[in-house]
């Protein structure tokens, strides 16, 4: 995949899934801006870049307000001309269960996720608006904002928020030939290790140093940083011109399309639905297969088939 002339700005990329998109876009022959909140280790990730050959630079800032997000698209075009791909990637965590969650909890994930992917989104837009010749968002969700998560009230609300403005970009910014698209990784960082469902295998995996169990790379879509990063690649190539829209998963050795919420079950009542009439018809009626919530935990295979 050639992205050479292409530029990009990548969010949140000092560590973890940023790096790698960072990196794998330099590759690609993109040259990037490489931004963190941590100055030091965004400068440390342009400089790995630099060092294979790509072109990189680091702009530091804590996204979310409006002045971070102008400066970063305004060092894309001071430094290389233009802007091409946006990827919305920073992110923090603040868990705690619902009554235990302060309002700065709350506030600090939502300004970093929501509101950092909105600016961010919003004057990348602007900028390839400007330029006329199309370009390309691509936001960072979670399955946490796909199914919920235990703890996660912010996080999940606010990686469900992405994937709610990715659909709604993606029709603003069609005339445009700007692709709008959330992408939803799965894979072992320093986040998912606080997910109790994966932290025993990752903690096991680190300690021994050994690769991550084949079963939880193909059954649960479990990798390295890596394996989600030839998505990010695709989604900024005229290859995925295409593409617009989608909530699209990646881990391990799965690719998934998400779907959309849709009704799933219908019933009609003359008149309208009193309560009674809900309650009388809810559990053989559109009740009858609800639907399932939260990551479910991993389960090795515990006979039959390859384990490893």
């Amino acid at each position: 995949m050639d992205l050479s002339g292409k530029v990009a700005v990548v969010t949140g990329a000092g560590r973890g899934l940023g790096r790698a998109y960072a990196e794998a876009l330099g590759t690609a022959g993109a040259a990037v801006v490489v931004n963190d909140v941590d100055a030091a280790m965004a400068a440390e990730v342009a400089e790995a870049v630099v060092a294979a050959g790509g072109k990189a630079v680091a702009e530091a800032g804590a996204v979310g307000s409006a002045q971070v997000a102008q400066r970063l698209v305004e060092a894309a075009v001071k430094e290389f001309g233009r802007l091409d791909v946006m990827v919305t990637n920073a992110g923090i965590l603040r868990d705690r269960v619902l009554w235990k969650m302060s309002d700065e909890d709350f506030d600090a994930v939502v300004e970093v996720h929501l509101r950092g992917t909105f600016t961010c989104a919003r004057a990348a837009a602007v900028r390839m608006r400007e330029q006329g010749e199309g370009g390309r968002l691509v936001l960072i969700s979670s399955p946490a904002g796909q199914r919920g998560n235990f703890g996660q009230t912010n996080y999940a609300a606010a990686k469900a928020g992405i994937v709610a403005m990715a659909r709604t970009w993606a029709m603003e910014l069609a005339r445009a030939n700007i692709t709008v698209n959330a992408v939803v990784p799965v894979a072992a960082t320093e986040m998912t290790k606080t997910i109790p469902a994966f932290a025993p295998i990752l903690e096991e995996a680190e300690r021994t140093g050994g690769p991550l169990p084949g079963w939880l790379r193909r059954d649960e879509g479990l990798g390295t940083v890596e394996d989600v990063a030839g998505l990010i690649v695709y989604l900024a190539s005229d290859a995925s011109a295409g593409v617009t829209g989608q909530a699209i998963g990646i881990g391990g050795d799965k690719l998934a399309l998400w779907s959309h919420p849709k009704e799933k079950a219908l019933a009609y009542a003359g008149g309208g639905w009193s309560a009674d009439a809900i309650a009388a018809s809810w559990d053989t009626g559109v009740g009858a297969e609800p639907e399932t919530y939260g990551i479910p935990a991993p389960k090795a295979p515990t006979s039959g088939g390859p384990t490893s």
